[in-house]
């Protein structure tokens, strides 16, 4: 693992194309099955996956329990068939409660390049 710094890109994380199966599965993973997941009409209207895809791409990059602070404000609806891709870097190295954390700038965005999801996470270093 390579050191964290400022300028640092968190490896991108690429998902397949979303699919009324992918809704369902994550329903049914998340114990959440209000109808935003499962159907077409309600999960235009959210983007909880593409948040916690955001998470997998966090925890990709370093421990779970390394993660101090994660959120976002949703920008856009992801639509069927929407591929999101997900991105973040290392914009600051902070001191809060005697530990160093990195504060990264997170987003999720469609191939076109519209941005779904915009946030920022702590990570302990």
């Amino acid at each position: 693992m390579s050191e964290i710094t400022v300028g640092a890109e968190i490896p991108a994380l690429e998902l397949p194309p979303i699919t009324r199966t992918t809704l369902a599965l994550y329903a049914g993973a998340s114990g959440d099955h209000n109808p935003v997941h499962i159907d077409i009409d309600f999960a235009r209207k959210a983007g909880m996956l593409s948040m916690a895809y955001l998470g997998r791409m966090l925890t990709n990059w370093q421990p779970q329990a390394k993660l101090r602070k994660f959120s976002n404000r949703f920008a856009a609806i992801t639509h069927l068939q929407d591929v999101i891709t997900c991105q973040g870097r290392v914009v600051e190295i902070i001191e809060q409660n005697g530990e160093s954390l990195a504060r990264c700038e997170i987003q999720a965005a469609k191939a076109t390049g519209e941005k779904t999801l915009v946030g920022e996470a702590l990570v302990a270093i």
